[in-house]
């Protein structure tokens, strides 16, 4: 009998790597910081400026001075990524430069490096973040610009307003953004929730290079809307407004197309498996629902998506991958 000698793993190679990854989800959100630009002006892009420089800074400080290892890893993407979203996760006013600053270092320095850095941290580290900034600065965290009138203008009008959630959290339903305006982004909010259709445009990027699968966006997007649905037809919609509508807009207004596509999908802070994706999304879904319609706040993005990742390793526990050959 001839035998087959068989190699140690992987058997498998191929030329993807870290870093690729990284600044494909870089260039994925691109379109959704030129739509924050072209309705809130130039303060959005100092914003992002800010966190994403003061993100890296702060890797490299803590790589170098406090950890004493090499500092190469702040070129592989992923700080420019916590940068970027922590951003997209503030209002785009001048007063957030230095509370971002802020943030970046909380983000950065407890979120991700405090655990090992890339790969080991159990939270996603721009909503570690972003929710130090909302107890820590409530009133500039939901200061939020108004756009400005002609879409495009590359001006943001010195007007402050409320969110749309904020708005049907106050039943003020025939103050809430048209139907349109709700898809491309033109309303109050912070710079990554206010279009849809950028966000969408970036998933779609990454769906096609395989950087995500359509598991954790599909559940969380779906048991969210279905959630609402259901609440809009037990009588919690505004007057006026069907449940099929209200739960399209709970979909549309706030964090929900962000966090599903860009920051509940983060390899490092998800299931493995795609049944655990599948439970992960619905639990992320349910939760951000429970919070806008039963507690204090008005959005429970941030909070659903980081109380999932605390249950991560147990889904991991439960929903192993199939082993080869088993």
């Amino acid at each position: 009998m001839k035998l087959l000698n068989v190699s140690g793993s992987p058997h498998v190679h191929s030329d993807e790597s870290t870093k690729k990854i990284m600044w494909r989800v870089n260039l994925a959100l691109v379109p959704a910081l030129l739509v924050a630009i072209a309705y809130f002006g130039l303060n959005a892009l100092l914003v992002s400026i800010v966190s994403v420089a003061a993100c890296v800074l702060f890797q490299w400080l803590i790589e170098k001075f406090i950890m004493k290892q090499p500092t190469t890893n702040i070129w592989d993407g992923s700080a420019v990524i916590t940068g970027l979203l922590l951003a997209f996760n503030v209002p785009a006013t001048c007063e957030m430069v230095w509370i971002v600053a802020i943030g970046a270092l909380v983000a950065i320095g407890i979120g991700k490096m405090s655990f090992g850095g890339l790969g080991k941290n159990p939270f996603n580290p721009a909503l570690v973040g972003r929710v130090f900034m909302l107890i820590s600065f409530p009133v500039q965290m939901t200061t939020w610009p108004v756009p400005a009138a002609k879409a495009f203008s590359f001006s943001a009008d010195a007007v402050t307003g409320a969110t749309p959630l904020g708005i049907l959290k106050e039943g003020g339903a025939e103050a809430l953004p048209q139907a349109w305006e709700l898809i491309v982004g033109h309303m109050g909010g912070s710079m990554g929730e206010v279009s849809a259709l950028a966000i969408l445009i970036g998933a779609i990027y990454l769906l096609i290079r395989k950087v995500i699968t359509w598991h954790i966006p599909v559940a969380f997007i779906g048991t969210a809307f279905l959630m609402s649905l259901i609440c809009g037809a037990c009588g919690m919609a505004p007057e006026g407004v069907n449940a099929g509508y209200y739960a399209v807009q709970q979909i549309l207004m706030g964090g929900i197309m962000l966090g599903a596509c860009f920051m509940a999908t983060d390899m490092v802070t998800s299931p493995m498996s795609k049944s655990g994706q599948l439970i992960f999304g619905v639990g992320c879904g349910l939760l951000t629902i429970i919070i806008r319609n039963w507690g204090s706040y008005p959005e429970g993005v941030s909070f659903a998506i980081l109380l999932m990742n605390a249950v991560t390793p147990l889904i991991n526990r439960g929903f192993k991958p199939k082993r080869f050959a088993k």
